[in-house]
């Protein structure tokens, strides 16, 4: 079993920054690619930004220049600073993580972030 542990959601305000981090751990032998999406009510999900064990990086057109994806392999973190936020930002952010060697993959529980004067 793979358990994703996130934290960093909250409420910001138009133009202000947010840190979210997802901690993998258990069955992660192989850990690749981790990543973030998001989804808004009424809306699909979608991805956000992805990270590969080899720091090759991937972000939605509506993310870039402002949002940056990190990663600490030694801890099996992802992390997703957030800069510029706009109110059309506001969703649920969910970790997601997929490995080299296998099908499987997992997400998150999910983290609420509110982009709102």
């Amino acid at each position: 079993q793979v358990q994703l542990v996130e934290s960093g959601g909250g409420l910001a305000q138009p133009g202000g920054s947010l840190r979210l981090s997802c901690a993998a751990s258990g069955s992660i032998f192989s850990l690749n690619t981790m990543g973030w999406y998001r989804q808004a009510p009424g809306k699909q999900r979608e991805l956000v930004a992805a990270i590969t064990r080899g720091g090759t990086t991937d972000y939605a057109d509506s993310v870039k220049g402002r949002f940056t994806i990190s990663r600490d392999n030694a801890k099996n973190t992802v992390y997703l600073q957030m800069n510029s936020l706009k109110p059309e930002d506001t969703a649920v952010y969910y970790c997601h993580v997929r490995f080299l060697l296998r099908a499987d993959d997992y997400w998150g529980q999910g983290t609420q972030v509110t982009v709102s004067s």
